[in-house]
């Protein structure tokens, strides 16, 4: 299905001219494909011909450009295009209602074949948020944790060395004590002996 706009390049009417212009940027900025036929150009005159007998007459009992048609069927003139506009039912007016929900069918599945995950860990949203779950951060806290832990192991080994090395130092310190005593004794006795050696002679 082609849209065929009758126009007038050189139409001296300044309406005309600014109604040609608004169907234009209407048509352009819905992205719609058309055909522009103006009827004012040499070899057009069968295309001038068919306008007029095919468009609904004006108020003055002439057709007046810009005029509308899907393939061969008549749709309307700019009247019937601006209020078909205002009540949001432009589509309609031309006629394109299946190939439009058929197009808009077409790029939800482009967009959604475009947005599926290569990885089954990632989770895609068509509502443009996403999450993703990434196991390099977990290695991460892993080896962290291991280091940790084999920090707590070396300090409590080094604890545990500490602890057995204690006995040892004090039962050395027992044995310097007791060897102490046993030389104050010997002396003790060796004094004893040597009064009485002295209370003996006298």
């Amino acid at each position: 299905m082609v849209i065929k706009v009758f126009v007038s390049g050189i139409s001296a009417s300044k309406e005309v001219k600014k109604h040609q212009q608004r169907v234009f940027m209407i048509l352009d900025s819905l992205k719609l494909s058309y055909e522009t036929i103006d009827i004012t150009e040499p070899g057009k005159e069968d295309q001038r011909t068919y306008m007029r007998e095919n468009c609904k007459k004006g108020a003055g009992g002439g057709v007046l450009p810009p005029q509308f048609f899907n393939d061969e069927d008549y749709l309307g003139d700019y009247e019937d295009f601006e209020l078909a506009n205002e009540d949001d039912e432009l589509m309609k007016f031309l006629k394109l209602e299946d190939q439009v929900s058929k197009e808009d069918i077409t790029s939800t599945e482009t967009k959604f074949q475009a947005t599926e995950p290569e990885n089954a860990d990632e989770l895609i949203f068509q509502n443009g948020t996403g999450s993703r779950e990434v196991s390099e951060p977990k290695e991460e806290v892993t080896e962290s944790s291991k280091k940790e832990v084999t920090e707590e192991e070396n300090v409590s080994e080094e604890h545990q060395a500490a602890t057995e090395e204690e006995p040892e130092t004090k039962e050395g310190e027992a044995i310097s004590e007791g060897e102490c005593l046993g030389e104050e004794e010997e002396k003790h006795e060796q004094r004893i002996g040597n009064e009485e050696n002295v209370t003996g002679k006298t």
